[in-house]
């Protein structure tokens, strides 16, 4: 413990000229006294560690003196190319690793790059989550994680939407974090524990977000869980998998959702939209679809109205979706649909006088 603590010191002093006490002692998190002792360790030690005293003062290394300890390890190299992803690395344990590649790259740069992490950080920031939400962690996402990195075969529980639960033996091949939701696509391995889809398609059900279902058919196809389900995780032993290097993860995601959305798109409604909500069709429904539905759909009459054939996940949501709309929008079928259409219009005209 104390000699990582020795070696993160030496690189902080030498990615930058001059660190004061209380500085260091924030970085390594222990008490300035510590940060005292520490300096004259790595002095009896051979590491040309300069205390300067006064107001001004502080800890720097003399003579250009520069470590060879600046060679990455597996984690942190792996961790480096996710550091714009502070909170995501945090949640999957990586934070430390990240924070010690961080620091080794800073040392190895000449001192007139230094300043490239914080000019960086500075005008690049990712915010993962959606707005208004703030999803929780699932607690064993570290574990899940773990076993992504290592190639680890796990036995999982894993609970479906409608509550029941079932035995799993996952090979994990990737994390996707989809809009604060923390999601595994792994390689369901063979056994009779395995049989059946890990999850139909839902809509906005449990923790408000759908889910990406599994294909259907043979067990030993890839398939996408929801981290914040599995109730168990732990090594199928000693057992590692040999990994599919053909396997494309962000591929692999972007086809899995786009046929997810495709799929909760099971009913058709026919609207007479104005110029206004034409325009404003795509922020109230399926973007995708409202998008395709105004290209294809017929020329606008003189009125500059369109016609056209919305998919809709349903008729209660597209009531929902439609009456954002207001008076731009006139529901022409499915009669039910076009009749509480009429009740909600006769209802505000009542309200307003």
């Amino acid at each position: 413990m104390r000699a990582a603590r020795l070696i993160k010191m030496v690189l902080l002093l030498q990615s930058r000229p001059l660190m004061k006490a209380a500085e260091l002692a924030q970085e390594l998190d222990v008490s300035e006294r510590t940060v005292t002792r520490d300096a004259l360790a790595l002095s009896a030690a051979g590491v040309p560690v300069y205390a300067e005293r006064g107001r001004a003062g502080g800890y720097r290394l003399v003579g250009g003196y520069r470590t060879g300890l600046t060679g990455l390890a597996r984690t942190e190299a792996e961790a480096l190319f996710l550091s714009g992803l502070p909170g995501p690395l945090r949640e999957m344990g990586l934070g430390d690793a990240a924070s010690a590649a961080r620091l080794k790259v800073s040392a190895a740069l000449l001192p007139s790059l230094r300043d490239a992490p914080a000019s960086a950080a500075q005008r690049f920031h990712l915010d993962a989550p959606g707005w208004y939400q703030e999803p929780p962690t699932p607690e064993l996402l570290p574990a899940l994680a773990d076993a992504v990195w290592a190639d680890r075969r796990i036995s999982a529980r894993y609970r479906r939407r409608d509550g029941s639960e079932v035995q799993r033996t996952l090979e994990p091949y990737g994390l996707v974090l989809k809009a604060g939701v923390w999601y595994v696509c792994a390689h369901a391995a063979g056994g009779s524990g395995n049989a059946g889809n890990p999850d139909r398609p839902g809509s906005t059900a449990d923790s408000g977000t759908s889910e990406p279902p599994g294909p259907p058919g043979d067990s030993a196809e890839f398939r996408v869980y929801r981290i914040d389900r599995f109730t168990a995780v732990v090594p199928y032993g000693d057992d590692r998998f040999v990994r599919d290097e053909d396997f494309d993860l962000p591929g692999f995601w972007e086809a899995r959702a786009a046929g997810f959305a495709r799929s909760l798109l099971r009913a058709e409604v026919r609207v007479r939209l104005s110029p206004s909500g034409a325009a404003r069709l795509p922020y109230v429904a399926d973007r995708s679809a409202a998008r395709q539905a105004l290209t294809t759909a017929a020329p606008a009459d003189p009125a500059g109205r369109v016609t056209l054939v919305l998919p809709v996940e349903s008729l209660e949501v597209a009531y929902g979706q439609l009456l954002a709309l207001g008076p731009e929008v006139e529901v022409l079928d499915p009669p039910e649909l076009r009749e509480r259409f009429v009740e909600a219009a006769g209802r505000s005209a009542e309200l307003y006088g």
